[in-house]
């Protein structure tokens, strides 16, 4: 999103380093059987985990490894702009609130774009005015898309899935920060409502990202014992 705050620190550099040889590794080993495979990252988690902080410091780290790294911030893809969205949450009862107030469907186009090394017309929020842009994005060389948001993990082709396990609760200090959206009575039943949905999409996590930044392998979504083991539960 234009203008975006990004409060980078020592932990995002480091989570990034070890997801940056997770994928140059999977990258070479997928290119040896599938000559041009396009990569796609998607990480995710409530607001104010770090999403943007860590998708910045990977792609960084992937560009000075020689890769071609390309963010896409699915916060872009709400159907309602920033202006009007209190608005129609508070005329619904903040019902959708959650994965459906995503154009999907365009979303979709874009990565598609990028897989084909097409030419993308992107959707591009600017926080300051609130106003939805328009840019085109030229994929031909780009050969990592780095896809953050809420609902990254929702992208069923991605090639690596990172789940930063930290709730909104555990991080509001970086979102007072950052000062994206106030903390009024409105913004915490969005926030709650975010955390079940961004949650349902943690079983999809090949990597998790712990309370200290720590990057670890995902557990089995179906060992109990595992799962007792991360954030969240």
């Amino acid at each position: 999103m234009l203008g975006d705050v990004l409060l980078i620190r020592e932990q995002h550099i480091a989570a990034a380093a070890l997801i940056a040889d997770r994928v140059l590794s999977d990258m070479q080993k997928l290119r040896h059987e599938h000559p041009g495979h396009k990569y796609i990252v998607a990480i995710s988690g409530e607001s104010g985990s770090g999403k943007s902080e860590l998708s910045h410091s990977l792609a960084m780290a992937l560009r000075r490894a020689g890769a071609q790294p390309k963010i896409l911030h699915t916060d872009n893809y709400y159907r309602v702009s920033p202006s009007e969205r209190l608005a129609a949450r508070i005329a619904d009862n903040f019902e959708h609130v959650g994965v459906g107030e995503y154009d999907w469907d365009l979303l979709k186009s874009n990565i598609a774009d990028f897989r084909a090394g097409r030419h993308s017309l992107m959707p591009c929020i600017d926080i300051v005015s609130g106003q939805l842009d328009r840019l085109i994005t030229d994929y031909a060389k780009v050969d990592v898309l780095v896809v953050d948001g809420l609902y990254a993990l929702g992208i069923k082709d991605a090639d690596l899935c990172v789940y930063i396990d930290l709730t909104w609760r555990e991080t509001r200090r970086n979102q007072d920060l950052r000062g994206k959206e106030s903390n009024d009575e409105y913004r915490l039943r969005v926030l709650e409502k975010e955390h079940e949905d961004v949650l349902a999409f943690r079983y999809r996590a090949d990597l998790t990202i712990d309370h200290d930044y720590r990057v670890h392998e995902a557990p089995d979504p179906d060992d109990a014992s595992a799962e007792g083991d991360y954030a969240g539960d």
